[in-house]
């Protein structure tokens, strides 16, 4: 990567300025300063990277697209709620070394580099802020600072004398690798370093036999346990000299604790580990609701970022709202309200750039376009016109689209990358059909457009429904009209697999529905149906589409839980991306394994159609009795501070671990406070959990900061699928409230599962 490079940042279309970037010899920061001035601007590190996207991907390129062409602007998107950073670099060239640069830097395939790179960055960061007058050198005095910003309460004495056998030079102060010491002393884990004697005959090594046992005994590795512990050896062991006599040091050891292979979560689940050729209703889909906003429903600001936002978290179902605009172009917004719009092409255009860019396999995903308009000449052979097979992708351009014949209403329709219900998602990879309300039935698609009117939304009732065909009838005069209906018809004809209709019962839909058709629910409607029709519900998911979305209340784009619709099977539970909190963290937790692909698969139980599941009642699932989890929460390790905080204070953690699942399964569970220490608290406390079916059970682990007179306040959270979970001795690495990571701050578990 280059050392020094002046490139634009880009905030709008009329404010570009140029900075240099630097990255600095730690490798994990880069700072700008100005051109004009020569003073830093600002920096970053590379944990605080998410992601970095190539081209005219973010609002702000896109409005200077006809100026600078794509091989020269990228963006870097920050994790949290910090802004992105919009850049132009000067060539092709230098934008690739960057975009490549970055790339590899937050990759976390080397994660000992990384690891050590964090630490090292960590060590440096703390010197710098607790050394008060910048002399390079700490005294005691801002040491005892210094603990105070790290969550530790420590006695002095003892504060004191790590100080002093750090203080090689015995100067009263430390520098350098002294306070490296002085770190490594402070940050020392007993409960590792005991767990790691315990298996060592020495104390000072584990042989390849003794990590053997280890792998066996506590971590129930069965298969392959040499080769794996083997390759932890070469892959974490810091010692050359070790690696090669085939031992594990105590650094090495936590090391391997730390990394992927020693966290809760699975990590042959985070691959695409699932059976991807089940039809369609088969899966839990990663849906969102109203996708344009990103902020509340009334006067939120609408943005493609939402939509670029969702797909790379790996959501699958996208909404798009469109209405009338000036000039007859359709604006995306929330209708009847005061947010704000964006071009109807701005979102078609980002949607086929982006779609499947974050997805280990390009399977489904799903959004909203208005029915007046016709997709297919914007995403070509991708959007799947006809009931057919076929794997090709390509892009056109996007033409003026019309307005919709019906005036303001606008028609809403969903897009499904990839799969069909009756078809797979593995057979129908990287194609688009639209879900939407369809002019005649699917047969008609394939002998010519039928006769039969628009079917009607939940939301329109029969009368709306006559007046509109009597509109149809009476306005074919019109050749603006005619014009119009046949775009609408063009439209109509793309609607293959997903025709929308309104849910009028579980006989009815029985009687006359077909597989390739789907209703949406308001969460009340599915509440109501999952208390009084549980089976019938579950059974109903077993060969049709559900979609469920928030109630029209939750202005705030607050959201509801998931969970519940989950356990009757539901496949598109839409929910408020913009907003965290405990429903988004389910919803994380859930499809952060099988690749991050946006599919997970429902249990055996749930895709069959005779099936005598009901969640109201677990003793309905067949199969083995209950299943007992039980956690030991051994430790924390450096916590965050609360935010807005007051300087000084210290955190009094404590663990609370929630269940959801079906209503028999829902519990939660907390570990008593530590006082004033979030930097290593020890709980060392055991919390047990009977699941009636584990299997739609979510996990969620939860570090609070203790308040007695008022609300506790959030510190930390990790969220994972009961499936994902890996026995033995792990480590939690926690997210912040919006699903961001927040290294190094950890929970060590160990976790037990018995039937």
């Amino acid at each position: 990567m280059q050392q020094g490079t002046l490139m634009r940042k880009v905030k709008s279309k009329s404010w570009k300025k140029q900075r240099y970037f630097k990255l600095q010899e730690d490798c994990m920061t880069i700072w700008y300063q100005s051109k004009r001035t020569g003073k830093t601007e600002s920096a970053f590190s590379i944990s605080d990277v998410e992601t970095v996207r190539e081209g005219h991907q973010s609002e702000v390129l896109q409005s200077v697209a006809e100026e600078f062409p794509p091989e020269r602007c990228f963006t870097i998107v920050f994790y949290g709620r910090r802004g992105n950073l919009d850049l132009i670099a000067g060539s092709a060239e230098e934008a690739q070394c960057w975009v490549q640069g970055l790339r590899q830097l937050i990759e976390p395939r080397s994660f000992p580099l990384i690891l050590a790179l964090v630490s090292r960055t960590w060590i440096r960061d703390w010197f710098q802020k607790a050394d008060k007058n910048k002399d390079g050198r700490m005294n005691f005095k801002e040491v005892q600072r210094l603990l105070k910003m790290m969550n530790v309460d420590m006695n002095e004495d003892h504060a004191l004398r790590l100080f002093q056998d750090a203080d090689k030079s015995e100067s009263g102060t430390l520098e350098g690798e002294e306070f490296v010491l002085f770190y490594k002393a402070l940050t020392q884990r007993e409960e590792v370093l005991s767990l790691f004697q315990e298996f060592s005959e020495d104390g000072k090594k584990l042989t390849l036999l003794e990590l053997v046992d280890f792998l066996r005994e506590e971590q129930l590795e069965d298969e392959g346990t040499e080769e794996l512990a083997m390759e932890l050896i070469d892959k974490y062991e810091p010692s050359e000299t070790a690696r090669a006599r085939h031992v594990l040091s105590s650094d090495g050891f936590l090391m391997y604790l730390c990394s992927v292979e020693g966290s809760i979560f699975n990590p042959q689940h985070r691959v695409l580990w699932q059976d991807m050729s089940q039809p369609l209703c088969h899966y839990f889909i990663s849906s969102s609701h109203n996708t344009y906003l990103i902020e509340d429903q009334i006067r939120g600001h609408s943005s493609i970022e939402g939509y670029i936002r969702a797909l790379k978290r790996g959501c699958l179902c996208l909404e798009v709202d469109c209405w009338d605009g000036p000039n007859g172009e359709p604006m995306v917004y929330h209708g009847h309200t005061f947010t704000s719009k964006i071009p109807f092409r701005e979102v078609v255009s980002t949607l086929g750039k982006t779609s499947w860019g974050n997805s280990s396999s390009p399977l489904p995903s799903m959004g909203t376009f208005p029915l007046s308009s016709h997709p297919q000449r914007q995403w070509g052979k991708t959007l799947l016109p006809h009931p057919l097979l076929c794997a090709e992708r390509s892009w056109s351009c996007w033409p003026r689209a019309v307005q919709d014949p019906r005036g303001k209403v606008p028609w809403r329709c969903w897009v499904v990358q990839g799969a069909s219900l009756s078809l797979t998602p593995q057979e129908l990879k990287h194609k688009i059909l639209l879900k939407a309300k369809k002019i005649g039935r699917l047969e008609d698609t394939l002998d010519g457009p039928g006769d039969e009117a628009p079917d009607v939304s939940d939301e329109d009732n029969g009368a709306e429904a006559e007046e509109e065909r009597r509109r149809a009838r009476t306005q074919h005069g019109s050749a603006l009209q005619k014009d119009k209906e046949t775009l609408a018809q063009a439209l109509s004809d793309c609607v293959i697999y997903c025709k929308n209709v309104p849910f009028q019962g579980f006989q009815e839909a029985r009687s006359h529905s077909r597989p390739s058709e789907i209703s949406s629910l308001s969460e009340a409607k599915a509440r109501k149906l999952i208390r009084d029709e549980g089976n019938e519900f579950v059974r109903h998911n077993a060969w049709q589409l559900t979609r469920v979305y928030p109630s029209g209340m939750r202005t705030d784009s607050s959201n509801y839980s998931p969970q519940e619709m989950w356990n009757v099977g539901c496949q598109i539970v839409a929910l408020n991306f913009q907003t965290a909190g405990m429903e988004m963290d389910l919803c994380d937790g859930l499809f952060s394994q099988n690749g991050c692909c946006g599919y997970v698969l429902k249990p055996p139980f749930m895709r069959d159609k005779e099936t005598l599941f009901n969640p109201n009642d677990p003793s309905s699932r067949e199969g083995p009795g209950p299943t007992t989890l039980t956690i030991q929460v051994i430790s924390g390790q450096q916590l965050p501070k609360v935010a807005n905080s007051k300087e000084g204070a210290i955190i009094d953690p404590l663990v609370r671990v929630e269940v959801y699942g079906v209503p028999a399964d829902q519990a939660h569970q907390e570990t008593k406070y530590i006082e004033n220490n979030g930097f290593n608290p020890r709980w060392d406390e055991t919390l047990q959990f009977q699941l009636h079916v584990p299997e739609l059970a979510l996990i969620r682990f939860v570090v609070e900061d203790y308040d007695k007179t008022s609300r506790n306040d959030f510190v930390g959270q990790f969220t994972l699928a009961f499936a994902n979970i890996k026995t033995g001795y792990r480590h939690i690495h926690l997210l912040s409230k919006d699903g961001t990571s927040i290294p190094p701050s950890s929970l060590f578990v160990h976790i037990r599962i018995t039937e």
